[in-house]
């Protein structure tokens, strides 16, 4: 077990849950403990969510093509509440936003074909780059 724990969320008007659902396996089979906060949700009650739960990384599906307003807008949310808490981005997002989402304080970001083992990494290295900054 790693004892981290995971807050995964789908944020806007997107309701397609599948990937997010096996997202949320593959980290809980690696050994994360995951909070599913459910369809619909806005960049504050995610923000609410994971500071509330005292997770260690944010995991946002994003199908809805938002992800340029809604995952910044998370990350702003989140540290408008005093902490960092790394967010990890996972859908359908052009390459060409990718730089853009990054410099605007998204940890990581993951498009279609990401293996379970990419997924995993890509957690692991969010929280562990952010305990470095943090530690």
């Amino acid at each position: 077990m790693t004892g981290e724990r995971i807050l995964v969320a789908k944020v806007g008007l997107d309701g397609h849950d599948r990937g997010v659902k096996v997202v949320a396996r593959i980290l809980r089979d690696a050994g994360f403990e995951v909070i599913y906060t459910g369809l619909f949700q806005t960049p504050e009650t995610v923000a609410a969510a994971a500071v509330d739960e005292d997770v260690d990384a944010i995991g946002l599906s994003m199908l809805s093509g938002a992800h340029m307003t809604l995952a910044p807008k998370v990350v702003e949310k989140v540290r408008d509440r005093g902490t960092d808490i790394p967010v990890v981005v996972g859908g359908i997002v052009p390459e060409q936003d990718i730089p853009k989402l990054l410099e605007l304080g998204v940890a990581e970001v993951l498009t279609p074909g990401a293996s379970a083992d990419d997924v995993v990494a890509a957690m692991r290295r969010a929280i562990g780059e952010s305990s470095a900054r943090t530690g």
